[in-house]
C-alpha cells in the first residue's frame, strides 16, 4: 500500500534546533523518505506555546492538501494536538520583559509549590503539571484574567476532524524505553548535550527536554553517566505514563484505533485505519 502523507511533529521538544538525539527527531534518511514538518523550528532560548505549534500546524496542513498528500499529526504532546482539534482561546497579549521576569521568578519552585499558588489564581487548572501550572499562573497575574475563564469567553471554533490511531506496546513500553535510551546514549548523546551546554542559555526551554537537564549533569561532571541513565529510564516512563493516561481520557468521541506494534496483524490493523481515514 502506498502512503502518500505529510508527517506533521507534535513533539514540543523536536521543534527546538539542536536537540536531536535525545528527542528521538527523525534520521536524515526518514526525512527524505517523507515529508516532515514541525522538526527544527525554532531556536532553543525561544519560547514556543501549544497555540503558536497550532498556527503552524494549519498551515502545514494546507501545504500538504495542496501537494495532495494526506497530512498526519504524529508525537505525543497532547496539549499541542488538543491546540488543534479543540482550539484555544485567543490569549491576551503579554508585555515579553514582564514574562520573562515572572519565568525567573517561578523557574526554582517546585510543582508542589505552583499547584498551591494555582489553587488559589485558578483552581480549574490546578490539577495539570508543571508547564500548564506555569501559563496558567502567567495569565492570571499578568493579564488578570484567568485561562479557565478564557477557554469559554474567547474559545475559537474548530476547524478539523480528526481520526487516531494510538500505537502503545503494552506491556514491552518498559523494555523498550531502556532499548532506546541506550541507543541514544551509544549514538552520542552525552556529547551532544556537551556541545549544547556551550552556547544554549541556562533557562532555556529546550533543557525541559526529558532526559536533558540530567544529561547536562553529566556533561558537568556532577553525576556519573549510570546514575544519569537510571534516572532517565525512571522519567521517561513516568511521562509515558501520563502520555497513555492522557490518550485514554482526552480524545473525546472521535473515532480511535489502537494497535500494539508488536501483534501479529499490526501492519493489517494500520492498513486498514489508512484506508478509512484518507
Amino acid at each position: 500500500m502506498e502512503y502518500t502523507g505529510t508527517l506533521i511533529s507534535a513533539d514540543s521538544r523536536q521543534i527546538y534546533r539542536g536537540f536531536d538525539i535525545g528527542t528521538a527527531k527523525p534520521t536524515i534518511s526518514e526525512l527524505k523518505a517523507i515529508p516532515h514538518r514541525g522538526i527544527d523550528v525554532v531556536d532553543p532560548a525561544e519560547r514556543y506555546s501549544a497555540s503558536d505549534w497550532a498556527a503552524s500546524a494549519n498551515q502545514w496542513i494546507e501545504e500538504a492538501k495542496s501537494d495532495d498528500r494526506v497530512p498526519i499529526i504524529v508525537g505525543g504532546t497532547g496539549f499541542y494536538i488538543k491546540a488543534l482539534i479543540e482550539p484555544l482561546f485567543e490569549a491576551p497579549r503579554v508585555d515579553a520583559a514582564r514574562r520573562s521576569a515572572f519565568e525567573s521568578f517561578v523557574d526554582g519552585m517546585t510543582v508542589a509549590e505552583l499547584r498551591r499558588w494555582c489553587v488559589v489564581l485558578d483552581s480549574e487548572r490546578s490539577h495539570l503539571g508543571r508547564s500548564q501550572l506555569v501559563r496558567a499562573l502567567e495569565t492570571a497575574l499578568l493579564t488578570g484574567h484567568r485561562i479557565s475563564d478564557l477557554h469559554s469567553s474567547r474559545a475559537r471554533e474548530s476547524i478539523h476532524a480528526a481520526a487516531y490511531l494510538v500505537v502503545d506496546p503494552g506491556d514491552q513500553l518498559a523494555e523498550r524505553i531502556q532499548t532506546r535510551i541506550d541507543s541514544m546514549i551509544d549514538a552520542g548523546w552525552l556529547n551532544e548535550v556537551g556541545n549544547l551546554d556551550q552556547t544554549v542559555p541556562e533557562g532555556a526551554p529546550a533543557w525541559k527536554a526529558c532526559g536533558y537537564g540530567t544529561m547536562r549533569r553529566v556533561a558537568r561532571g556532577e553525576i556519573d553517566l549510570s546514575s544519569a541513565r537510571e534516572r532517565i529510564i525512571i522519567e521517561t516512563r513516568q511521562y509515558a505514563k501520563r502520555q497513555r493516561t492522557w490518550f485514554r481520557h482526552q480524545l473525546g468521541d472521535a473515532p480511535v484505533t489502537r494497535v500494539d506494534p508488536s501483534g501479529s496483524d499490526w501492519e493489517g490493523t494500520v492498513q486498514r485505519w489508512w484506508k478509512e481515514t484518507s
